[in-house]
């Protein structure tokens, strides 16, 4: 992969959540997975290991990352401490999840539409069969 991913694993009462960002040369895009129970480290680098190509990505939104520059130890060390203090997730990110979520409900919606309209047509087309069944003799 030529671009650059994180995981970010938070506490989203019951569960614990895993929050996957990837940055590629197509832009950005997030994927979130339910752990349940707070992870293990090796339980998380083995399910990176065996689900990372089959994770439900969104589709890639137009997002440069932030360019990587030197940044003093102190500051690196009190940035992590100060995104540890915070909770939930990135306002990028729930915008990146509430369109997949938005994507998939639609095409649920047609996919059940057209299954309810095929179930519709059989029957009808088993009630026409009936009819003319009792109408044979005459």
């Amino acid at each position: 992969m030529d671009g650059r991913s994180s995981l970010t694993i938070l506490f989203e009462p019951p569960f614990w959540v895993g929050l996957f960002q990837r940055w590629d040369t197509e832009g950005y895009s997030v994927c979130k997975v339910t752990f349940g129970a707070e992870p293990r480290d090796f339980e998380v680098y083995d399910f990176l290991l065996t689900h990372w190509r089959s994770l439900p990505f969104t589709s890639p939104t137009a997002a440069k990352p932030a360019p990587e520059r030197r940044i003093n130890p102190k500051r690196q060390q009190r940035a992590i401490h100060d995104q540890l203090k915070q909770r939930g997730i990135g306002t990028k990110a729930q915008q990146a999840l509430n369109r997949q979520r938005e994507e998939n409900k639609q095409a649920r919606q047609t996919r059940s539409k057209a299954q309810r309209e095929a179930e519709q047509a059989l029957r009808y087309a088993l009630r026409q069969e009936k009819r003319k069944e009792k109408h044979r003799g005459r």
